[in-house]
């Protein structure tokens, strides 16, 4: 398989809706069965506890990266495969980017959204080619959507943007085209 690691960007809250977190674990288990790993913020709150809770009860791999300023407040996730403790946000980032093939956004805040916007920025400038997926069930991310494309609309991007994510609406064609996808190219980190 191609795409052997996947990092989920998401919530560390549950938000309102129930739904979320079962789509959280359904992707979760997914993962497993199709030998993807997890890679994820190493939190055990919210939805990002609840894609790591599922990947692992359905015996697969997860390897979570958090910071360690964020140990006295929020309870890492100890039981994962692998947990790394680094000294930033901005090594966490790096790491995950280092571990995964792939990116998929589940709902999310203000972290989500620096996660995201920047692993696009990345593409834009040309630091790696690797697939992201935005997660858009219940058109969550349309108004993110509606963004990019204002941004396109007034200049301050070129219309290529849009085609460094796709847009999926559910969990299953998420995995679907997890499965699918070609070797990710290769990434140039050095001009970071």
């Amino acid at each position: 398989m191609s795409v052997r690691s996947l990092c989920v960007f998401c919530g560390s809250s549950f938000g309102h809706d129930e739904k979320w977190a079962a789509a959280a674990r359904r992707l979760g288990a997914g993962l497993a069965k199709a030998g993807i790993t997890l890679i994820y913020g190493g939190s055990r709150s919210g939805l990002m506890g609840a894609v790591a809770e599922g990947t692992l009860d359905a015996g697969g791999r997860v390897e979570g990266v958090i910071p360690k300023f964020f140990l006295p407040n929020e309870d890492p996730f100890a039981e994962v495969s692998e947990l790394t403790v680094v000294d930033d946000m901005h090594t966490r980032k790096k790491l995950m980017f280092d571990k995964a093939d792939a990116f998929c956004v589940l709902p999310g805040g203000l972290g989500t959204l620096d996660e995201t916007f920047e692993i696009l920025t990345w593409k834009q400038i040309s630091l790696h080619d690797k697939p992201v997926i935005m997660l858009n069930m219940d058109s969550y991310w349309t108004p993110f959507l509606d963004l990019v494309d204002k941004i396109v609309a007034h200049g301050f991007a070129r219309p290529t943007v849009t085609g460094f994510y796709e847009v999926i609406d559910s969990v299953d064609d998420v995995l679907t085209r997890l499965n699918s996808l070609k070797e990710p190219q290769h990434s140039d980190f050095s001009r970071l």
